[in-house]
């Protein structure tokens, strides 16, 4: 278990599953079309109800980068963001698609005025990115969003599944520690 605090905003990294994480927004690593059909995606469409993904879909062609606002469903949430980090279900990845997919739900996160936000391993699924490259692309896209945006977050939340990825996540968030002291 890691928190820091950094300008105002808690970041903390905890061990569990993201359908039962309490927070304002929970962040699906999406497609651009909307599709919840499997990893993290289908699990918040499974524990939320199908209205999660049809609202989705209605909002698609959703871009790498962007991100869209949907109702939490029975999720314990006001709402999903879905930040696709690809544009087709099932596609591998480049890393850069995580930090923009990461920026672009804080983003709609704030413009919801949200005060928590939880993310799961953004790319570490079928995207195909590896644990300590995707914690080290969410922890910079999380500094330097706080660091040049105003936000209504107090709480950003890293939701690992496994022990590697809360390892991957901690070491991240050690990093940005280390940089914000020097």
């Amino acid at each position: 278990m890691s928190d820091i605090e950094y300008r105002g905003v808690y970041v903390r990294v905890r061990r569990g599953d993201l359908t039962k994480t309490v927070a304002d927004a929970l962040v699906n690593p999406a497609n651009s079309r909307g599709v919840m059909g499997g990893g993290v995606a289908a699990a918040l469409k499974t524990a939320g109800g199908e209205r999660i993904e049809r609202d989705a879909m209605a909002c698609a062609p959703i871009a790498v980068g962007k991100a869209i606002v949907t109702s939490g469903g029975s999720l314990l949430c006001r709402y999903v963001i879905h930040a696709p980090t690809m544009v087709n279900p099932s596609e591998k990845i480049h890393v850069k698609a995580v930090a923009q997919a990461v920026n672009a739900a804080l983003r709609e996160a704030t413009r919801a005025n949200c005060s928590s936000i939880a993310f799961p391993g953004m790319g570490t699924g079928v995207g195909g990115i590896n644990a300590p490259d995707a914690g080290h692309a969410m922890a910079s896209a999380i500094k330097f969003f706080i660091a040049r945006e105003k936000t209504s977050l107090k709480e950003i939340i890293l939701i690992a599944f496994d022990e590697e990825l809360e390892r991957a996540f901690e070491q991240a968030i050690a990093k940005i520690t280390d940089d914000i002291l020097r």
